[in-house]
């Protein structure tokens, strides 16, 4: 992966630049305050990094960042897996538009010209540079930090395996926790079961089949009641229909009559033919319900015996209801509620026991889980040690210490040890952690390599930049830091803030970083130093004479060690 090129529009105090960098070592030299960092906020911006309105030059409402780096199969993996198309000149374009709006800052990045969002971006920005800065040594005090760095650099082996310690602690929590929750209401759900049988007693006792069963039974009551007065009423009005002991016509007499008559004027107009098959069918319909009427009433009888049973129901149906209706559909339901959740609370896969014993399991898995961590991060560690102390040998740091501490802790997502560096610079000290030891200078070296040591281990083939990390070393030590960083442009693009001739020689491309003042405005410019003349005035005016004779011919010695022509 390299940053092909940098596009800025209205950016801090650039108005415009264009900035096209080479592979190898790029180096950013100006006087302090020239604008070096402003280059560096904005491949931060294009690449999701904070923004503020005063990254907006005065006088203007946008500004513009624009990054293109070349394409690499990793990346191209990630594009199509975001569905962003390839670009024809196998390039990735991340640029970022930021614009005043009232008060505040709106802005938006782009990938190849497709919108997305902050995450999308930071997930993709591990992938194209990386920034390393001594404003990163707060961070690398963290112990989790430490611990982040130690797992990076024992490779995807040692992170799948974290990545199963984090499933199985997951498993665990989750199970401890179901465990944990039904251990706090057990007492709670006993007492909810001796509920539940107390009213599925009740309830299947009253042996509820169907919803109507009160109605139907209410009914029967009434009957039953008053059989008596129907049996004489359901007579009457059989001899009304069909049979009558008075002179009183009965009503199939009148049918009857009517029928006579019709039937006779129908031989004189057959137009009444519909009529008279209308009285035969009432004629037979009342003959029916006169036979029926009759059946009925010859059924019925007083049952004392049923009445009894009838009401004794019905006061235990209308109990039932007023304790789980309000009818007896609704009682039905919560009876069969009842028994799904009684079951629920029996089921033997969910017992207190059955809950320990998938906790223990869980438990156990965890531990064999982060055993198996530990033993690759203590491989890990040996390897980071070894190689680390190797690095910063050549750094002016002979009898350097440097240990990782692997201390116990109980079980986590991240494994089961906290990580500490621990660093000796001197000889006859004894070790102790990081942040109690390194001084400025110092953590610039160990930052360097320790990234030198994770340039091996790291699959990403990203643009390594360093932010001033020769800041508070001179003479022998800036030199090996120019050669660190000379020997890591072997296999990464490098950009990097440097004050430091000697680390400014080592470079493949060199630019310098200036203010102009032009009709009272501020401007910031990058100019490419091509020739060897002009890089070396620029090296001279580093070691703090441009025009001194000594100055000129350090800067040649400088450029002539480092074989540039």
């Amino acid at each position: 992966m390299t940053l092909i090129s940098l596009h800025i529009e209205n950016f801090a105090l650039v108005d415009q630049l264009e900035l096209d960098l080479g592979e190898g070592l790029n180096v950013l030299t100006g006087e302090t305050g020239a604008g070096k960092s402003i280059i560096l906020d904005a491949i931060d911006a294009a690449l999701g990094g904070k923004v503020s309105s005063r990254f907006i030059r005065t006088g203007s409402e946008k500004a513009l960042v624009e990054a293109t780096f070349t394409l690499t199969p990793a990346v191209e993996e990630w594009l199509q897996h975001q569905d962003i198309d390839l670009l024809d000149d196998q390039t990735v374009v991340c640029s970022r538009e930021m614009s005043l709006k009232g008060n505040g800052l709106r802005s938006r990045s782009r990938v190849n010209g497709v919108l997305v969002n902050r995450p999308l971006i930071n997930e993709l920005r591990p992938y194209l540079v990386e920034i390393t800065a001594q404003g990163q040594t707060v961070a690398l005090m963290i112990p989790a930090r430490q611990r982040e760095l130690l797992d990076t650099y024992g490779g995807q082996a040692l992170l799948k395996q974290r990545k199963k310690v984090a499933a199985a602690y997951e498993d665990y929590y989750e199970a401890k926790e179901t465990l944990e929750t039904r251990r706090q209401s057990e007492q709670e759900r006993l007492q909810r079961l001796d509920w539940i049988h107390y009213q599925l007693e009740e309830l299947k006792a009253a042996q509820l089949d169907s919803p109507t069963e009160l109605e139907e039974l209410e009914q029967e009551r009434d009957r039953l009641l008053h059989a008596v007065e129907l049996q004489q009423l359901s007579y009457q009005v059989y001899q009304i229909l069909y049979q009558r002991d008075d002179e009183a016509p009965a009503g199939t007499d009148i049918l009857t009559e009517a029928e006579n008559t019709l039937t006779e004027m129908v031989e004189y107009d057959s137009q009444l033919t519909p009529i008279l098959e209308m009285v035969q069918t009432a004629m037979t319909q009342i003959v029916e319900a006169g036979q029926q009427i009759y059946s009925y009433g010859e059924g019925l009888e007083s049952d004392p015996n049923r009445l009894a049973e009838v009401e004794d129901r019905i006061h235990t149906l209308k109990q039932i209801c007023r304790k789980y209706g309000p009818d007896l559909g609704d009682a039905i339901a919560h009876r069969d509620n009842l028994q799904a959740e009684l079951e629920t609370l029996n089921d033997s896969e969910q017992s207190l026991e059955a809950l320990e014993e998938k906790t223990e399991i869980a438990h156990n898995t965890l531990l064999e889980a982060c055993e198996i961590l530990s033993q690759q991060r203590q491989k890990a560690a040996t390897q980071l040690e070894n190689q680390l102390i190797a690095e910063l040998k050549p750094l002016a740091m002979e009898k350097v210490q440097f240990s990782c501490h692997l201390t116990p802790i109980d079980p986590s997502p991240q494994g089961a040890e906290q990580v500490n560096y621990y660093f000796s610079p001197n000889p006859g000290e004894t070790p102790k952690p990081l942040s109690e030891t390194a001084s400025g200078g110092e953590m610039s070296r160990f930052l360097l390599a320790l990234k030198a040591c994770f340039s091996q281990a790291d699959q990403k083939m990203q643009t390594l930049i360093f932010d001033e990390i020769d800041t508070g070393v001179s003479g022998r030590v800036a030199s090996a830091i120019g050669q660190k960083l000379r020997a890591l442009s072997q296999k990464h693009q490098v950009l990097c803030v440097t004050h430091q001739p000697l680390v400014a020689a080592l470079a493949h491309t060199h630019f310098r970083v200036e203010k102009q003042f032009s009709h009272s405005r501020t401007m910031v410019s990058v100019i490419q130093l091509a020739d060897i003349n002009t890089r070396r005035d620029e090296l001279a005016q580093l070691a703090g004479g441009e025009k001194d004779e000594n100055a000129i011919a350090f800067a040649e010695s400088l450029l002539k060690q480092a074989h540039i022509k």
